[in-house]
């Protein structure tokens, strides 16, 4: 199976939305969590044979930058060449625990499966996730509950950090500064799966100058699912 990498920049939104589709579905996200953040989402209709990401099998650079980093910036090119259609950030930026984003996506004839993605925070290389989820050809409202994943590139040390693909730490946004802690000497030193798995969440601990954690475990932890997506085909 073609291995799709596909994260897009804004030029390359602008670029994609000049094609001439019909806009056929509405999409609606929401966070599930209690203390949970979603970096910008990606949300790609896409053709069955390539794949944002495939669980049990190693993550690509393009989704080592958004699980370590949120970043949604990747080879443009790839897009092109197949035609996705992409619905990049309708959040406008962090989409915040219980809080909804939505918007519309004009998807080509051949796009006929969804993938959508988006670290979560705070984490180390954790994302949720949606993988190749055929759409419906007949109109309606579905509703899919998505898992959290983890890219499997980073060891889950739960300290801070820059969020810099390759170096350790969570990148700490200003919304998670309230409730972070500091000075955690890390709870995991490596990662024993080292593909794309389900995420075995945040341990946390209460200690908020010192510990292992600088997570905050009444606070930051989740069970799956973690979101809510309701796609509306007209």
């Amino acid at each position: 199976m073609k291995k799709l990498s596909l994260f897009c920049s804004t030029g390359l939104m602008a670029m994609l939305s000049g094609h001439a589709v019909s806009a056929d579905l509405s999409i609606e996200v929401q966070n599930l969590t209690q203390g949970i953040y979603f970096t910008p989402l990606a949300v790609v209709a896409h053709t069955p044979d390539a794949s944002l990401f495939e669980v049990g099998q190693t993550a690509s650079t393009e989704i080592q930058m958004m699980a370590e980093g949120g970043s949604l910036d990747g080879l443009s090119t790839i897009a092109t060449a197949i035609n996705a259609d992409v619905l990049a950030n309708p959040a406008g930026g962090l989409l915040a625990p219980t809080m909804k984003t939505s918007g519309d996506l004009m998807t080509a004839d051949g796009n006929t499966v969804l993938s959508i993605v988006a670290m979560i925070l705070p984490s180390n290389d954790g994302f949720v996730g949606l993988d190749n989820w055929a759409i419906p050809t007949e109109a309606g409202t579905y509703t899919v509950y998505l898992n959290a994943y983890d890219a499997g590139t980073e060891a889950n040390d739960e300290i801070r950090g820059s969020g810099a693909p390759g170096m350790p730490g969570m990148p700490v946004p200003p919304p998670l500064e309230p409730a972070l802690g500091t000075g955690g000497s890390g709870m995991a030193a490596t990662d024993a799966n080292t593909t794309v798995h389900i995420h075995p969440g945040n341990i946390g601990d209460d200690n908020a100058t010192g510990g292992k954690s600088d997570v905050t475990n009444t606070v930051h932890r989740w069970l799956n699912p973690i979101a809510k997506v309701t796609i509306t085909v007209k």
